[in-house]
């Protein structure tokens, strides 16, 4: 007896002249030639990325699903030898528990990781209350365009803290490195809640800052359709097994997901007084880096007029010495170095750029690997540090929100700010103020910065150009700390605390950190029941 299956069939490189028909074609050649399947009834390219290693031969890499009759099962063996493996299920599919929740359960925070374990609760009936301390999305982007326009800042509603978290103000980008089977279902909600289709088949999908503005909006109005409630500029000041303070408010609840971010330093402070067990854990720091778009196309594909069939150009490049690393993260192309402070007196860079891709420079954080042993194991060292490095890139910037800048020549020279810039900075439209970053930046963080953008110059031609500028401080890579949880993803020493997401340790990006709220609603939903739940 025959039955259907779905199918991919990976690692097919064809010239960046074939269209999807080709892929399809090339494909289905090599499931009939292995024997192994009978009638293929639909086939569709899955992803699609561009290897360009060889300037005189890029190609493109692609996956496709194919749908396939099968006479017999086929052992995984088999199929790994033919470059075939079957399709994951990410369905969702959770079986409510049987422990009486009374009240609402509370999400804390509103990016990635409480945005799907918000949605997931919502819609098996859980009625999450979510409580973010940063403003909506249109409030963020009026107090951001303030604080690039006049460096007024709010620390509560900022490029950190607000609806969407940090994701909401970078490229978007939904790569992860992560196996999960979720992967597949976090894209498929991304394109539900209004990403464009392409999300699901690029190998290194990106939404870009201004639709994921829209989609955030829509997760808000699809969790209150199901019965959530979420609560802006509501900062939480306590948190305990079966409650969340708000100031004197005490707010009764279930369960408490704590997915606050890798910023929410306060917090922490608060977790580590109240006896959580947290550890410390790597962290990264670095620098900015931008050159001309159209160079880096050049530089990669050998012709920058490719960069219309191709898109723009990217990158990721490392390299080790020993224990520690340095390698780029969160390239941007054609987009803008952002100004992500979220303390008063610390200044703090990230990267975007739009759906479109279409600005004038592309960009990139270079980050040093930092160890809990060069900041000492003490768990709240770790923010100590990034706090300390970003108070003396605000005091070198001036002391008014402008960043710490250098030519990339001046600084692997050691010189004092003897270049022009050839490729304009843009953070804040243009605010820096040249100076020595090698009396910023702590002596192994500048010393591993140089081997390593040494080394990628080598790697891509111009990647180290002398005129390029370099922007401080990249702070906020991930979090320096971890809140530890058990096989239940409660809190160690909680009952009723699951912590989750980037800022408490378990994710490194919007995908992974999705993918973990789903898991601890999962955890949630599979615990209690939500028939006796009050909405009080």
């Amino acid at each position: 007896m025959s039955f259907k299956k779905s199918i991919i069939v990976e690692n097919i490189k064809l010239p960046i002249s074939s269209n999807d028909s080709d892929i399809c074609e090339a494909a289905v050649k090599r499931v009939r030639s292995t024997g192994l399947f009978g009638n293929i009834v639909s086939c569709d390219v899955y992803k699609k990325s561009v290897d360009a290693r060889k300037k005189d031969s890029i190609l493109f890499v692609c996956s496709v699903i194919l749908e396939v009759e099968s006479v017999k099962e086929v052992s995984d063996d088999k199929l790994k030898k033919a470059g075939i493996k079957i399709k994951p299920d990410h369905n969702v599919n959770m079986t409510p528990g049987h422990e009486i929740m009374e009240y609402r359960p509370v999400v804390v925070g509103f990016g990635p990781a409480g945005m799907f374990a918000s949605l997931y609760l919502a819609k098996y009936g859980y009625k999450p209350l979510v409580l973010e301390r940063g403003g909506s999305v249109s409030e963020r982007i009026a107090s951001v365009e303030r604080f690039n326009r006049d460096g007024v800042l709010d620390a509560e509603s900022n490029v950190q803290f607000g609806a969407g978290g940090a994701g909401t103000f970078s490229d978007g980008k939904l790569t992860t490195r992560i196996g999960d089977p979720y992967v597949q279902t976090v894209l498929s909600v991304f394109g539900e809640m209004g990403a464009d289709g392409t999300v699901l088949k690029r190998a290194k999908p990106h939404i870009g800052t201004d639709v994921l503005r829209t989609i955030v909006d829509n997760f808000h109005k699809k969790i209150e359709s199901l019965g959530g409630v979420i609560r802006f500029n509501t900062k939480v000041t306590g948190i305990g097994d079966g409650f969340v303070d708000i100031g004197p408010e005490r707010i009764p609840c279930g369960a408490v997901i704590l997915a606050v971010g890798h910023s929410a330093r306060d917090v922490y402070s608060t977790l580590f007084r109240s006896g959580f067990s947290i550890e410390a854990k790597p962290f990264s720091v670095g620098v900015r880096i931008e050159h001309l778009t159209s160079d880096i196309d050049r530089a990669m594909y050998g012709d920058e007029s490719f960069a219309e069939r191709l898109g723009h150009a990217e990158y990721a490049l490392s390299l080790r010495k020993g224990e520690r690393g340095v390698y780029t993260f969160c390239m941007c192309p054609g987009g803008t170095v952002v100004a992500a402070a979220s303390e008063k007196g610390g200044v703090v860079t990230n990267g975007m750029s739009n759906s479109r891709r279409d600005g004038l420079n592309s960009n990139s954080a270079i980050a040093v690997s930092v160890l809990p042993s060069d900041v000492g194991r003490d768990p709240m060292h770790g923010i100590e540090f990034q706090r300390d490095l970003e108070r003396r890139a605000f005091e070198a910037g001036g002391g008014d929100y402008f960043a710490p800048c250098q030519s990339v020549g001046d600084f692997l020279e050691g010189k004092n700010c003897s270049r022009r810039f050839e490729t304009s900075p843009t953070y804040r439209g243009g605010k820096v103020r040249q100076c020595d970053l090698n009396a910023v930046l702590p002596g192994f963080v500048a010393s591993m910065l140089k081997e390593g953008i040494s080394n990628f110059g080598r790697k891509i031609a111009g990647f180290d150009a002398p005129l390029s500028p370099l922007t401080a401080v990249e702070s906020r890579t991930s979090s320096p700390l971890r809140i530890l949880r058990d096989d239940r993803y409660l809190a160690v020493s909680h009952n009723r605390i699951y912590p989750c997401g980037e800022g408490a340790g378990y994710a490194g990006g919007i995908v992974s950190a999705a993918v973990d709220g789903i898991r601890v609603a999962g955890a949630v939903i599979s615990r209690f029941s939500p028939d006796r739940i009050s909405e009080d």
